[in-house]
């Protein structure tokens, strides 16, 4: 099935201006296609013109023509539209409706009102293509992320759509099971010959598989629309604040330069021998580790073991300590127990068994109000952290609620806003904020508390690169310039790599691990046994027939953190 954009645009109702502008852009049949671009690109946007949520259920004004297989999508009923474009969420609980796996795939079938006969039959055979003929009568909500994908699948796979659209099916995944996601996709793709469209941030996890095209969206418009070798070897990734793939910088740190005849989109396809003088050259010429100082304990957590239900332990006897003025990370695969650790720290959850100290004291004794005196926590979502309209009364919250008056507050919260590059923001009210600058709001209203320990539930989830950037080099200087320690969580490989020391690494409720990150990264074993893959940067080095992988890794993360 074609689809087909001709000058195209279209403008929300609430916005004066167009998010869509001027769309010129044909996706043959059979075609696998990225859409990439940094956050308010429009490429969302064109997803929901796709499955005909614009303009059958999200109202604006269009102008020139989208048509599917020839089909002007404005004339068509939504339902129609659902019929040759299948949909698959990133928050693929929202997709959920039926109380099993067998259930959720049926849905669509009951609504057309399939016979019972053939729809057994239909869900079967789906679910064995997907791997789910085994669980059927498990609740989609009990399932891994992977697993959750999967059942997303079936569901829209049973209409037997011609398009299949991914809006961000990385998102909320690790990186084994990003993997496995994006297998499953290119299986189907090369089985079936459907349509593909997927819209994701993460370029080098897409392009684990063969991907026809890629297509760059920036304030509306197409940008480029090249195949993956030009892409990569272009400079328009680093222009628009895309993340290139990991082997790519690092060939491009060791000073190479890469061309499309080079094929550099897939490692699998680059020719590793005309790079390899340079890069060990470069390799060579690096300085020795720096052994860190020794400092003193801040947080010291010991044999701490917990349970939500009383059976399964989510943690099991975890150790690990957080020095004064050190940047950690704690690493780990969906569901490992990484932001357990959180809650147990702040109080909101008690402990089976083991201990908690800060500055030498027991956090047992402390109350939460007490505990978030001196340790602060800035959840995923910014949303669920706000509960004032105006920026500055958000900010002054913590410190109104310590008594403080108010001459002293004006000051404190001036100072943090200008720290946060939020001063020129300071009557402005929350709504009118972008999702990296409500992030940005909720460390502010952390940093005035001052607190000696930051931690940072998944920092970079929804951002673009250029974003996450932005604020994580704020991070890095938070913790540079005022010696504030930051612990992060999270199972983004990069940037555990690019802003982290150290990592402790948690999977299957245990402590892995608890060492340099470089070191950490040169270990294939223990990564797949946290879920986590190796990254481009270790297999790089492993093809080049580099001894010393972790000083190898070490080294890039110098380079990055120099260029930064």
């Amino acid at each position: 099935m074609t689809i087909q954009f001709s000058d195209f645009t279209f403008k929300y109702w609430a916005l004066e201006q167009p998010t869509l502008k001027n769309i010129n852009l044909t996706i043959e049949k059979g075609e696998k296609v990225v859409i990439i671009g940094p956050s308010g690109s429009g490429k969302s946007t064109l997803g929901h013109c796709l499955n005909g949520l614009i303009p059958h259920s999200i109202k604006g004004d269009t102008t020139g023509k989208l048509t599917l297989n020839g089909q002007d999508v404005s004339k068509l009923d939504l339902h129609h539209c659902t019929n040759m474009v299948g949909t698959v969420l990133q928050d693929t609980d929202g997709q959920f409706v039926g109380l099993s796996i067998g259930e959720d795939i049926a849905f669509a079938l009951e609504n057309q009102m399939v016979e019972q006969a053939e729809m057994h039959s239909i869900v079967e055979n789906t679910a064995k293509m997907l791997d789910l003929d085994t669980m059927l009568e498990l609740s989609p909500f009990d399932l891994s992320g992977g697993q959750k994908q999967r059942v997303s699948l079936a569901g829209v796979m049973v209409d037997d759509v011609d398009i299949l659209l991914f809006d961000e099916p990385l998102a909320s995944l690790d990186p084994q099971t990003g993997k496995q996601a994006i297998e499953i996709i290119d299986q189907l793709h090369r089985d079936t010959g459907k349509t593909v469209v997927i819209i994701e941030h993460r370029l080098e996890d897409v392009l684990h598989c063969h991907v026809d095209r890629i297509i760059l969206m920036n304030r509306g418009e197409i940008v480029a629309d090249m195949t993956p070798d030009a892409m990569i070897a272009s400079s328009l990734l680093q222009q628009h604040g895309i993340r290139e793939p990991l082997y790519i910088s690092a060939l491009k740190a060791a000073g190479c330069e890469i061309t499309e005849a080079d094929k550099p989109a897939y490692f699998s396809t680059l020719s590793l021998s005309k790079f390899a003088p340079r890069v060990n050259e470069w390799f060579a010429k690096q300085t020795e580790a720096m052994v860190p100082e020794n400092t003193s304990p801040l947080l010291d957590v010991q044999n701490l073991s917990y349970s939500y239900d009383g059976e399964r332990q989510t943690l099991d006897d975890v150790s690990f300590t957080l020095n004064k003025g050190e940047f950690v990370s704690i690493l780990g695969k969906n569901g490992s127990g990484k932001s357990t650790i959180t809650r147990l720290i702040m109080g909101v959850l008690e402990p089976d068994s083991g201990s908690m100290s800060f500055n030498g004291e027991d956090l047992s004794t402390l109350s939460i109000f007490e505990r978030a005196q001196k340790i602060g926590i800035v959840l995923q979502n910014p949303n669920h952290m706000i509960s004032h309209h105006m920026i500055f009364d958000e900010i002054a919250s913590g410190l109104r609620n310590r008594g403080m008056a108010e001459v002293e507050v004006e000051r404190r919260v001036h100072d943090v806003l200008k720290l946060c590059g939020l001063y020129r923001l300071r009557h402005w009210p929350i709504e009118a904020l972008s999702y990296g600058q409500k992030k940005r709001v909720t460390i502010a209203t952390i940093l005035v508390l001052e607190p000696e320990l930051l931690i940072l539930d998944e920092p970079t989830a929804g951002q673009d690169y250029h974003h996450y950037t932005a604020m994580m080099t704020f991070i890095r200087e938070l913790n540079e310039k005022l010696g504030i320690t930051i612990l992060i969580i999270s199972h983004d490989m990069h940037l555990v790599l690019e802003y982290t020391q150290r990592a402790i690494v948690i999977a299957d409720s245990k402590c892995l691990a608890d060492q340099a990150v470089n070191e950490i990264f040169s270990k294939p074993a223990l990564l797949e046994q946290a879920n986590l893959n190796v990254t481009s940067l270790y297999t790089l080095g492993k093809a080049l027939g580099i001894t010393r992988l972790d000083d190898f890794i070490r080294c890039f993360i110098e380079h990055e953190a120099q260029t930064k």
